[in-house]
């Protein structure tokens, strides 16, 4: 089987995440041949003889990057006689000569929780951006043979959202490689951690975003410490509260007032980006995991806390409870005063602590790269099957 991978769209984030995973695991299937489309600043994943990387550059916005892979990518699956296209950056090809796989796994194109908090905020220029993204993305599930999305969750959304069948098929996570390539913590990352000891440390992982809703977090905090005035909290960030500073166009600026305007400028540290092989030492050095976020198609962060031992704190969306289960306490993504019980639950109970925590260990070996590039292949192949 000869596989074209699509993944001109994995240039940070989850796709990058994704592109670094599976094509391993895919090329090391038995009889698989597989092409990869890759940005031209990313380095090659993998480097068995069965792969071959093209990079196809792409100058422009999103609409740019569409047309000219509705243009190209025919042509180059007659060049290297591809016989099933896998598009992994939510946008299918239109007139596609062979069987498409559609991976879809951008969830903001369905949240109207996004679209009311972007006008909220009046930043027009992404609502207009992600509505019109949402446009091709809808249109691209009819185009594909199959669509498929990272959890059942955000499946039914899409299905919900474009009125045709979605697989679900779970994002992986590889254990061994994650802990083996552990480093340790930068300097300024240990000076802070050793500087809250005496706190319960609380993490999130992400770069400051819309959906993530961070403002939740900030204010149950807030609420946390006036309701238990003889605990200390910390809660780590991964990026700075700096627009600058972070990849696209969100503005920052409500976030960091209303950490000065609660008065919880020492409760937050701002540790901004830490390299992911130290993220392993930097979940092991906190005590719980919390997100507030009102939109998801996976959640990788998750799975990585999981393993760590981490209890999970995140807001009851489907997705969540589906990746979670029984390692989550679960709130309102809207209500503060949820997420500050929540954490005190957790903080003052050493039991239900190690519940979770022994429920996130075996929650997160539930999740397998290969047992994700399995399910691809034996979608591809059944599609070869028809064809």
């Amino acid at each position: 089987m000869h596989i074209l991978l699509n993944a001109v769209a994995a240039t940070a984030g989850g796709g990058l995440t994704y592109l670094r995973n599976v094509v391993p695991h895919l090329s090391a299937a038995s009889g698989v041949a597989l092409t990869a489309l890759i940005p031209p600043d990313i380095e090659d994943p993998d480097h068995r003889s069965n792969v071959t990387y093209i990079k196809f550059e792409v100058q422009g916005g999103t609409a740019m990057r569409f047309w000219r892979e509705q243009k190209e990518i025919p042509k180059l699956i007659a060049q290297t006689g591809a016989e099933i296209l896998i598009s992994a950056g939510n946008f299918a090809v239109r007139h596609s000569p062979i069987p498409q796989i559609l991976l879809s796994r951008n969830s903001l194109y369905t949240s109207q929780d996004f679209y009311e908090d972007l006008l909220r905020r009046r930043h027009y220029s992404i609502w207009l951006d992600t509505k019109l993204k949402g446009i091709f993305a809808k249109r691209s599930i009819r185009w594909a043979q199959v669509t498929v999305a990272p959890s059942a969750a955000f499946a039914q959304e899409l299905e919900n959202y474009s009125g045709h069948e979605i697989r679900a098929v779970h994002h992986g996570f590889d254990q061994r490689q994650f802990f083996n390539s552990a480093s340790p913590l930068s300097r300024s990352t240990q000076f802070q951690l050793d500087a809250a000891q005496d706190c319960f440390r609380i993490l999130l992982v992400s770069h400051y975003n819309y959906y993530r809703n961070f403002e939740t977090l900030f204010r149950g905090l807030a609420l946390a410490k006036k309701r238990a005035p003889g605990k200390k909290f910390r809660l780590f960030l991964t990026c700075k509260l700096v627009s600058t500073e972070n990849p696209g166009s969100y503005r920052t600026d409500e976030a960091a007032g209303l950490v000065h305007s609660l008065g919880i400028q020492e409760d937050v540290v701002e540790l901004g980006a830490v390299p992911h092989d130290q993220l392993p030492n930097l979940y092991r050095a906190c005590h719980a995991y919390a997100t507030a976020a009102y939109a998801e198609s996976f959640a990788h962060p998750l799975v990585e806390a999981m393993s760590c031992g981490l209890p999970i704190i995140a807001s009851g969306i489907a997705v969540h409870r589906e990746i979670c289960q029984g390692a989550a306490i679960f709130f309102d993504r809207f209500v503060p005063e949820e997420f500050a019980q929540a954490l005190l639950q957790v903080a003052q109970s050493q039991d239900l602590a190690a519940t979770l925590s022994s429920q996130a260990l075996r929650r997160s070996c539930d999740f397998s790269w290969a047992k994700h590039a399995r399910d691809l292949l034996a979608l591809a192949s059944s599609l070869l099957d028809v064809a």
